[in-house]
């Protein structure tokens, strides 16, 4: 049956109220499908607060390169999305390429990039490069399950490695699922919207 669905599956559209780009990708079976409800939270509120630092630790995270700490705060069912963008016309209702995708992962895959970044052959990040993740527009929704929430932000990635290649920024949105696990946030999904069709960064060996 899964191999049937998958065969007439086209790609991403345009996702309605109530479904997830996950549910159209390759990658993502398992992961959770929960949605925002409602408007977005006050900026006071507490849960949004919690958001808030969240995604602001990550990002020191990212920057320092700490991946494996980051690994501990995603969730073992994580799905980590980035369709592939297109131009199209007004109403044409997607705006993603049929079934590409710069990232379709899993917590398995993520681990094992992690794991290559130590070893002699991680040639596109050795010497490392130098990042800054720059997060901003952070609105927090509820969801019918009281330990999630829905984030959204937008993030301006700095990159610069070497003396002489020129640096490069990658501009996106995201939407996130944070999980209650115990006392502590996790990342349960994310899908980013990168804000060009044409990747102009040497490689995606990075996390954002």
């Amino acid at each position: 049956m899964t191999t049937s669905v998958r065969a007439t599956n086209t790609g991403y559209s345009r996702v309605g109220e109530g479904s997830t780009y996950s549910e159209q990708a390759v990658l993502g079976d398992h992961a959770s499908r929960v949605t925002r409800t409602g408007t977005p939270l006050r900026f006071d509120d507490r849960r949004h607060l919690d958001a808030h630092q969240f995604l602001i630790d990550e990002a020191y995270l990212l920057d320092a390169q700490e991946y494996q700490t980051w690994l501990d705060n995603i969730t073992d069912d994580i799905h980590y999305l980035m369709p592939v963008r297109v131009t199209t016309a007004l109403n044409s209702g997607f705006d993603t390429s049929p079934g590409m995708a710069h990232f379709d992962e899993n917590k398995y895959s993520l681990s094992r990039r992690v794991a290559r970044f130590v070893t002699e052959h991680a040639w596109t990040e050795d010497p490392p490069s130098r990042l800054r993740h720059y997060i901003t527009n952070i609105r927090t929704f509820l969801t019918d399950a009281e330990d999630h929430l829905v984030v959204e932000s937008a993030e301006l990635l700095f990159r610069s490695r070497g003396d002489v290649n020129e640096s490069a920024l990658v501009s996106c949105g995201r939407e996130d699922l944070l999980r209650r696990v115990g006392d502590e946030w996790k990342l349960a999904r994310r899908t980013i919207f990168v804000d060009e069709s044409v990747m102009r960064m040497q490689n995606l060996a990075v996390f954002l």
